[in-house]
């Protein structure tokens, strides 16, 4: 059973063939279901409240991914079951090891995703910053 419509899928590594990107993105999801609504998600262990992976932008998005994943199953819902993410980097620079991280995490998804460079994080040591939008979906 299909639970999302997802339209217009597509590969990053079609889109932007000179970087070593593998996301599976569409342009418009149409979701079924109670949505669930992810707070930013940095590197930091949630359990403790510890920074993690600090200087290292993709040890941070592992983090915050893991994070996403158990807070997600937490509410009922996978992460099969994102509709949107939104990625916040301190430096364009980061992008490349940021979403090949990432896309791993959601191989198969294809997810609506935007990304935003800005100037600073609530914590200097803190490089990326995800948030998500998922769906628990309807029983049926």
């Amino acid at each position: 059973m299909t639970t999302h419509t997802r339209i217009r899928p597509f590969n990053t590594k079609d889109t932007y063939p000179e970087q070593k990107l593998d996301n599976d993105l569409c342009q418009v999801v149409v979701a079924r279901g109670t949505m669930v609504f992810v707070r930013g998600q940095i590197g930091q262990d949630l359990d403790s409240s510890a920074s993690v992976a600090i200087g290292d932008v993709a040890g941070q998005t592992e983090q915050a991914m893991a994070n996403i994943k158990m807070l997600l199953e937490e509410a009922g819902s996978k992460l099969e079951h994102i509709c949107k993410i939104t990625i916040y980097l301190v430096d364009p620079r980061y992008r490349e090891p940021v979403y090949r991280t990432v896309g791993k995490w959601l191989k198969g998804v294809f997810p609506v995703s935007t990304g935003i460079v800005v100037s600073a994080l609530a914590r200097p040591e803190w490089l990326v910053e995800i948030d998500a939008t998922a769906v628990i979906p309807d029983a049926s």
